[in-house]
């Protein structure tokens, strides 16, 4: 059975653009054009996965995150002409799997749904070891190696890669990996985080295949690439 996709917007145009767009790559579309519709169709046909406008014209989209997540198991990736970093954020932090910006590019609106799907099929746990071109990141061992070389990491380093790597393909905000790598310790800021994602693409960001392993939301936080 194909993945079914439930496409949340107002503009006919954008849920026809979206529509034809998904049953040519092969998914199974529902369409819903406010979020009342959109409540009753998640819940009524439980959706792989969910495109969701926020500029709805019975309340707002980001409301919205949360009661779907009540709802269904869906991922929940926002697709809105809002490019503010708080709306961004907002989104991530309610639980959005990922957020692509309108006017957007169909053929990276499909990976990203590809890799929210892959990370939900896997019952939202990264797997023990991930892959990327010739890098490889052992979760559970904390080993890093390239081209079957150790990567000498410090432990922030490890921590940092390691979030990353659980949300392979998808954006985590700053204060995520602030909270999830500094915790209680005392006033965790950007910069730290700037300079340990600096020191990991210089050990881990060789010529070649591999290319740019981590990707800058500007504002928001960063990604692992899973398309390598």
């Amino acid at each position: 059975m194909p993945a079914k996709v439930l496409v949340v917007d107002d503009e006919p145009a954008i849920r026809r653009l979206l529509r034809n767009t998904l049953v040519h790559a092969g998914y199974a579309v529902v369409e819903a054009e406010d979020a009342r519709t959109a409540l009753r169709r998640a819940a009524a046909e439980q959706p792989g996965a969910v495109l969701l406008d926020l500029g709805l014209p019975d309340r707002d989209g980001l409301s919205l995150i949360p009661l779907l997540r009540a709802k269904t198991e869906a991922v929940v990736l926002v697709v809105s002409a809002r490019d503010a970093v708080d709306e961004k954020v907002s989104a991530l932090d309610l639980g959005a799997d990922d957020y692509v910006t309108k006017p957007f590019d169909t053929d990276e609106l499909l990976a990203r749904l590809r890799v929210a799907l892959r990370h939900r099929g896997g019952s939202g746990t990264a797997p023990a070891i991930v892959t990327r071109g010739d890098l490889s990141i052992d979760l559970d061992q904390r080993l890093v190696t390239r081209g079957g070389a150790e990567v000498h990491l410090t432990r922030k380093e490890h921590d940092v890669l390691g979030v990353l790597a659980r949300h392979l393909g998808r954006v985590v905000t700053h204060q995520r990996l602030l909270s999830a790598c500094w915790g209680a310790e005392e006033e965790p800021r950007v910069e730290y985080l700037r300079i340990v994602i600096r020191n990991l693409r210089q050990k881990l960001e060789a010529p070649g295949p591999v290319g740019s392993v981590i990707s800058n939301e500007l504002g928001v936080g960063y990604r692992l690439r899973g398309d390598g």
